[in-house]
């Protein structure tokens, strides 16, 4: 595996960076929540991750593969959470914001630690495609001869740490735009912005074959 490291990494990388639909979830929450609204709903994607991970160890991933009902009620389940989540943004949207700056306690934010982190969890649980992820791009990365499983969670594990990092990276990044967020006009429209592509992302991942 040594030798497959490094490419797994870069692979990895890009797999992580790309928007998709935990990134625009966790752009919502940081508007209405700051920094620990984001970090929170990456934590609960982080958590999604492991669950992931597990499963493709263990190989139950292969149902996703092998029985097309499976991932279609997933599939479905996930795009209406988001289509919900999307259209729950444009409603906040609709209400007069008050002045919130991301670094305040999350006590005082719309959005509350175990809310944000809830609604990371879910989103990624019900993205089949991140089972899928895990089912055809570990194996290729186990070199023959190698114990699949050992391997295989050594790989995983990676991708989790990868994926904690990033997430902590992107949510202080968030944290510099503090002073930007606290105005009203902009959080709106960024409501309204991540909730448009909450639904959008909905129907793609709802017509996904």
């Amino acid at each position: 595996m040594p030798h497959l490291l490094l490419p797994f990494v870069l692979v990895v990388a890009i797999i992580t960076v790309v928007p998709g639909p935990d990134m625009a979830l966790a752009i919502r929450n940081g508007v209405r929540g700051g920094v620990a609204a984001v970090w929170w709903t990456g934590l609960g994607c982080c958590t999604g991750i492991c669950v992931w991970a597990g499963a493709a160890v263990l190989g139950l991933s292969a149902l996703l593969a092998a029985s097309a009902v499976t991932f279609t009620v997933i599939k479905l389940a996930g795009a209406a959470y988001l289509t919900y989540l999307g259209v729950l943004s444009w409603w906040h949207s609709r209400r007069r914001p008050e002045p919130l700056s991301p670094v305040v306690a999350t006590s005082a934010a719309p959005v509350s630690r175990l809310s944000a982190y809830r609604q990371g969890l879910v989103s990624n649980l019900l993205n089949p495609k991140i089972g899928l992820i895990f089912l055809t791009l570990i194996p290729q990365f186990v070199a023959s001869g190698e114990p699949r499983i050992a391997t295989s969670a050594t790989l995983a594990g990676v991708f989790l740490v990868m994926a904690v990092v990033w997430w902590r990276l992107f949510s202080l990044a968030v944290g510099a735009l503090g002073r930007l967020l606290e105005r009203p006009r902009l959080r709106r429209t960024l409501d309204r912005v991540t909730g448009t592509v909450l639904i959008g992302l909905g129907v793609r991942v709802a017509i996904t074959k």
